[in-house]
C-alpha cells in the first residue's frame, strides 16, 4: 500500500487572484543553456551506459557554470576577445568491469553538438572552452544502482511539487518565447539572438511583458537601424501576444534599458546573440523550472532537475513526475479546477512507494471532494506503479526538464 493523501484545498485559484507573476528564460539565456546541454549529457551518458553496461550506470551531472566569455560588439559585426568557458561537474560512473567510458568526450561531443544545433553563432570549437570536473560517486550511491529490482531506491530524501492547469498567463510568457525563438521567426528577423527572456505581470484582467532581446550587432549597421529593427519586433510580438490571448489590455516593453543618442552603449547589442559572449554567466538550477516557466506565485521544487540521473534521482524523477500526475488528475477528474502534486521521498527506498504522495485540489463549484477522492487516489498509484516506464521516457530525452 502506497501513503496517498488527497485533500481538499481552500485557496482560491490562481486564475482567479488579482496579481500574478511569470517568468520564462529562453534558448539561448545562460542558464537556459546549462540546464539543456547538462540535461543532454545525461541522456549522452544514459545511452551510452546501456549500450556498454546494459543498464544505467550512476551519475549525477547537475552542476555547471557557463563563465561568460568577452566579446567587443561593434556595428556591422564586432569580435570575440575570450571564448566562454564551460565546467562541467559533479559525478559520473567511468568504468564498469574492464569497459571503459570515456564521460570526459561524451561531455564534450555533446555540448558542442547542442550549441551547433541550438545557437546560429556559436562557434563550439572556436568560441567555448570545456572544462570537465565529472567524478566518480560515492560507494554508498553508486552501490544503489547494483540492487536488483524494478526500480531503484531513492538517492536523496527530497521532495517536489507540480501543478495543473497553467494559467493563460503562464500559457503566453511561454508561447511567446517560443514564438520569438523559432526557425521562422529567426528567418524573419535574423537580428533576433536567441537569449530572450520574458517576464509577465497580470493585474486582474490587464497583462504587461517585458522582454529582454539580444540583438546580433553584424545585422544592425547603426543605431537608427537598431530601433527601427526593434520596433518592427515589438510590432509582431504584440500581434502575436493580443491573437493568442483574452487580456483586457496588454502592454508589451522590448529592451527597456536602451536609450537613444548614447551609441553601443545605449542598445543590447551581442556578437553570437547571447548574453554569454561577454555580460552573464550561467548555472544550472537558476533557469527554468521543469514546466519551462518561473511562476511566482506557485510553490516549486528547489531541486535542479537537469543533469540528475533519470532512475534513482528522485531531485528529477519527482519533480517532472509531480507535473505530469497533476494534468493527468486534471485530464481525468473534470470537478477539480486546480491541483497541486506532492512527492516526498526516503533514500534508499524505492522511487515507487514515496514517504508520502499527495494531491491537494481545489473543486470547482460545488462538486463535492468525497465524490471523486478515489479517483484521484487511483490516478497517483497508476502514475507511482509504472514509475520504471517513465524513468525510461527520462532517460531517452523524451520530457524536457527546462
Amino acid at each position: 500500500m502506497r501513503n496517498i493523501i488527497v485533500e481538499d484545498l481552500k485557496q482560491t485559484p490562481l486564475e482567479k487572484q488579482r496579481i500574478e507573476i511569470v517568468e520564462r528564460k529562453g534558448l539561448g539565456h545562460p542558464d537556459y543553456i546549462c540546464d539543456a546541454v547538462m540535461d543532454s549529457i545525461s541522456i549522452s551518458l544514459s545511452k551510452e551506459y546501456l549500450e556498454k553496461a546494459g543498464t544505467i550506470l550512476h551519475h549525477n551531472v547537475d552542476k555547471s557554470l557557463l563563465v561568460a566569455g568577452e566579446s567587443e560588439p561593434k556595428f556591422g559585426g564586432g569580435t570575440i576577445k575570450q571564448p566562454m568557458l564551460f565546467v562541467f561537474g559533479d559525478r559520473a560512473t567511468s568504468e564498469f568491469g574492464e569497459v571503459k567510458i570515456d564521460i570526459k568526450q561524451i561531455a564534450i561531443e555533446t555540448a558542442k553538438e547542442w550549441f551547433k544545433k541550438n545557437m546560429r553563432f556559436v562557434d563550439p570549437e572556436k568560441h567555448v572552452k570545456y572544462q570537465v570536473e565529472l567524478k566518480p560517486g560515492s560507494i554508498g550511491l553508486t552501490d544503489i544502482f547494483k540492487r536488483k529490482g524494478k526500480v531503484l531506491g531513492a538517492n536523496d530524501t527530497s521532495a517536489a511539487v507540480g501543478y495543473a492547469p497553467m494559467t493563460k498567463t503562464e500559457k503566453i510568457v511561454k508561447k511567446t518565447e517560443q514564438f520569438l525563438n523559432s526557425k521562422e521567426f529567426k528567418q524573419r528577423f535574423p537580428e533576433s539572438g536567441e537569449d530572450i527572456k520574458v517576464m509577465g505581470f497580470r493585474n486582474n484582467n490587464n497583462l504587461k511583458l517585458t522582454i529582454a532581446m539580444a540583438f546580433v550587432d553584424r545585422f544592425i549597421s547603426n543605431e537608427e537601424d537598431y530601433f527601427e529593427k526593434k520596433a518592427k519586433i515589438l510590432e509582431e510580438t504584440q500581434k502575436f501576444v493580443t491573437a493568442n490571448t483574452d487580456f483586457e489590455n496588454v502592454d508589451i516593453q522590448l529592451n527597456t534599458l536602451d536609450v537613444q543618442g548614447r551609441g553601443l552603449g545605449g542598445l543590447y547589442l551581442t556578437v553570437l546573440g547571447t548574453s554569454a559572449d561577454s555580460g552573464d554567466s550561467g548555472q544550472v538550477g537558476r533557469g527554468n523550472r521543469v514546466n519551462g516557466l518561473i511562476s511566482l506565485n506557485r510553490p516549486f521544487c528547489s531541486e535542479a532537475a537537469a543533469g540528475k540521473n533519470p532512475v534513482s534521482h528522485v531531485g528529477k524523477i519527482y519533480n517532472v513526475l509531480t507535473y505530469k500526475i497533476a494534468q493527468h488528475v486534471y485530464e481525468e477528474v473534470p470537478e477539480v479546477e486546480e491541483v497541486y502534486i506532492w512527492l516526498l521521498s526516503k533514500i534508499g527506498s524505492p522511487i515507487d512507494h514515496p514517504a508520502v504522495a499527495a494531491a491537494q485540489v481545489i473543486m470547482k463549484g460545488n462538486n463535492n471532494l468525497d465524490k471523486v477522492r478515489h479517483e484521484i487516489n487511483d490516478v497517483l498509484d497508476c502514475e507511482l506503479e509504472n514509475i520504471d516506464k517513465f524513468c525510461h521516457e527520462l532517460a531517452r530525452g523524451k520530457i524536457q526538464t527546462y
